[in-house]
């Protein structure tokens, strides 16, 4: 635990965003979306922002980092692919449902124990087929019961209450608040409930930031570094097989990504460079060439980038145009049509 003073909470108020991607058809900017970026050197200093890195907002699953190394300080024994599934927002491939009924078993627990909202799969073709096979919803399935599962194994083995671990007032969902602000070195805002029924609380998104920069940057051994080192090592565990953010990971050595729902991103090098991203409509179209382009800014090799410079416009089957981060934010599309 850091002996740092904490910051105050973020304000509350209506985020001020800029224009942080455009879409352009035919030379002709069609579509605008807003959002904040925010870009942090190694040394922890902010080397790019733009629009509102200060106000309070809801990281969604992008915080779901910082409740595994919660955990883990709390004692969680997992590792590998089965740590990276208790920080996921899994696409609800097989893999997945099977490793969180391992966490289950591990803890001498069943499906029926998690008290996540049941869902459908997270993943498109996984969910398609789910539907197909006639499926119905289940808690197995929603995207975030590995991070249940592993709640509820850390309850076990402190001898919390099973019950009612997704209350706020609960020893282990106090316990990731006070890891929560001790990463992001400030108060939280605010304390909601999150998509999946656990506690969500509202940092900036320089907190956010800062947080998961210093679990990539961590020393080897220490809970961050387990977390870290799970995630970028499974990364499919941690998301899935067709999904950006794992093939984010996959590109650039050393990575430690994460997404979340409303248009959330934060990727993270080794040496404690890190970017984060919050698109205000939530649209995914915008927050994965946003976040490419910020890692640029951040120093990543653009080349290791390109896949994920921004989908296609089409008219009439063919590409007329794409979507793009805005030249304030990529140094790259200076002087670029599009």
């Amino acid at each position: 635990m850091n002996n740092h003073t904490l910051a105050d909470a973020p304000v509350i108020r209506e985020p001020l965003h800029a224009p942080v991607a455009h879409l352009v058809r035919a030379g002709v900017v069609e579509g605008i979306h807003y959002g904040s970026v925010v870009v942090l050197g190694a040394d922890g200093h902010v080397e790019f922002q733009l629009g509102d890195i200060e106000a309070a907002f809801y990281p969604r699953s992008a915080l779901k980092p910082v409740q595994a190394v919660a955990m883990v300080r709390a004692g969680l024994p997992l590792d590998g692919e089965l740590l990276s599934l208790a920080a996921a927002s899994h696409s609800g491939e097989e893999r997945h449902l099977d490793g969180a009924r391992r966490i289950l078993d591990l803890a001498g627990l069943t499906e029926a124990d998690l008290h996540n909202t049941p869902d459908l799969p997270y993943g498109r073709s996984v969910r398609d087929a789910w539907i197909r096979d006639g499926r119905p919803a289940s808690r197995l399935a929603q995207n975030c019961s590995g991070k249940h599962a592993a709640m509820l194994y850390t309850c076990r083995l402190n001898g919390w209450s099973l019950h009612d671990y997704l209350d706020p007032a609960h020893p282990l969902q106090r316990a990731v608040a006070e890891i929560a602000e001790d990463l992001t070195g400030q108060r939280i805002a605010q304390v909601t409930v999150d998509g999946c029924g656990a506690p969500l609380f509202s940092v900036s998104l320089h907190g956010l930031a800062r947080a998961v920069a210093g679990i990539a940057a961590s020393a080897t051994g220490t809970p961050e570094a387990r977390v870290a080192d799970a995630m970028r090592e499974h990364a499919e565990m941690a998301s899935g097989a067709d999904r950006d953010v794992a093939a984010l990971m996959r590109a650039v050595p050393g990575l430690l990504a994460k997404d979340g729902f409303e248009g959330v991103e934060v990727a993270a090098l080794p040496d404690g460079r890190v970017v984060a991203v919050k698109i205000a409509d939530g649209a995914d179209r915008a927050r994965v060439p946003v976040a490419a382009a910020a890692l640029a800014r951040a120093g990543v090799d653009p080349s290791l980038l390109t896949a994920f410079s921004g989908e296609a416009l089409l008219g009439g089957g063919r590409r007329v145009g794409a979507v793009r981060a805005v030249r304030a934010l990529d140094p790259l599309a200076v002087g670029s049509a599009a």
